[in-house]
């Protein structure tokens, strides 16, 4: 196994553990509702998923287009590499 997947199997265990060990109720205000019971479990899980999503969006790498590329090669003169100048015949000769 690579170091990256040691990684995350281990961060994902101590994530897991610290999970289960903060499971009570507590009162949470929601934007809408005050003071509604939710385990502290689902509320850590859900920022969690949350802030995974966000720095999966975020860390990507964009996609650039360059045109620039394509420019240089429809302004080069087409040749035939075949054709060899009259100084490599005068070389050859």
């Amino acid at each position: 196994m690579s170091g990256k997947t040691i990684f995350i199997i281990i961060l994902t265990a101590l994530l897991t553990a610290f999970l289960f060990l903060n499971s009570d109720e507590v009162a949470f205000n929601f934007i809408i509702v005050d003071g509604v019971f939710v385990s502290k479990l689902i509320v850590i899980g859900v920022c969690v998923v949350i802030g995974f999503i966000i720095g999966f969006v975020a860390g990507r790498p964009r996609k650039t287009v360059s045109s620039y590329d394509t420019e240089i090669e429809k302004n080069q003169p087409v040749s035939n590499k075949k054709e060899l100048s009259d100084e490599d015949r005068d070389y050859i000769s």
